[in-house]
């Protein structure tokens, strides 16, 4: 499951970009593409739910393949959850009430209730970089445990929340994820730290870092019609 915010408030923090440089919602609308792509491709996944409140940023995700889920107005966690989850010790404990994290719970609710049977993995639509290998690699990884994450590279925040089939999750996504997320009892993965799962962008020298290894085609396509990056290689 991928929330996508839309071009709106996407990628606040890359508004130091060059004037050549594609918008940040053009780039965030090629992250989440390149992200749902791989997701798509991999053979562990059955299916892959886009949460947005975005129509435009909804309809080429789509069109890939993945299935929309409306991101439900002013959402809060106690507004998200309905029938089962309304009924679990995470409502009365207190719960995240930011647009990310409100999604996301929407999103794990229509999850859990439309494929229950089905293991869940929350990802950040910020991986361009993202490979079929790593989320195979990471999938498999997580099997072992009953809730599983995967840290940034920089080994603070979160870019995946993975929980076994039927299992109710509090994401904590946001500064300082990792950490919150392993207070709930998920276990980090043992993977490179130059995984590509594990490079989200949020700042220019994330991006530049990600075109230097490779990203997808989505992004390689915008960033081929603007100016090079200083110092990065032309896609």
């Amino acid at each position: 499951m991928v929330p996508v915010k839309g071009s709106a408030g996407a990628k606040s923090r890359l508004g130091a970009l060059p004037e050549t440089f594609p918008a940040r919602g053009e780039l965030a609308e090629a992250f989440a593409l390149d992200t749902v792509a791989a997701l798509l491709a991999a053979a562990l996944v059955e299916r892959v739910l886009v949460v947005t409140a975005d129509p435009a940023a909804a309809a080429p995700l789509a069109a890939l393949g993945a299935q929309i889920v409306p991101e439900l107005p002013q959402t809060s966690a106690s507004d998200a959850r309905t029938g089962a989850f309304a009924a679990t010790r995470e409502v009365a404990s207190g719960a995240p009430r930011d647009p990310l994290n409100a999604a996301i719970i929407e999103g794990i609710r229509v999850a859990h209730e439309f494929y229950p049977h089905c293991n869940v993995a929350v990802l950040t639509g910020d991986l361009p970089a993202l490979t079929v290998a790593d989320v195979e690699t990471t999938l498999t990884a997580a099997s072992a445990h009953v809730l599983a994450m995967v840290a940034d590279e920089e080994g603070t925040g979160t870019t995946v929340l993975l929980a076994r089939a039927g299992v109710h999750v509090m994401p904590s996504f946001g500064p300082g994820s990792r950490a919150a997320h392993e207070a709930s009892g998920h276990v980090p993965l043992d993977l490179p730290a130059t995984a590509s799962i594990r490079r989200d962008v949020d700042t220019v020298d994330n991006l530049a870092e990600v075109l230097r290894r490779g990203v997808g085609v989505h992004t390689s396509a915008l960033i081929a019609r603007s100016q090079p990056m200083p110092g990065t290689p032309t896609p």
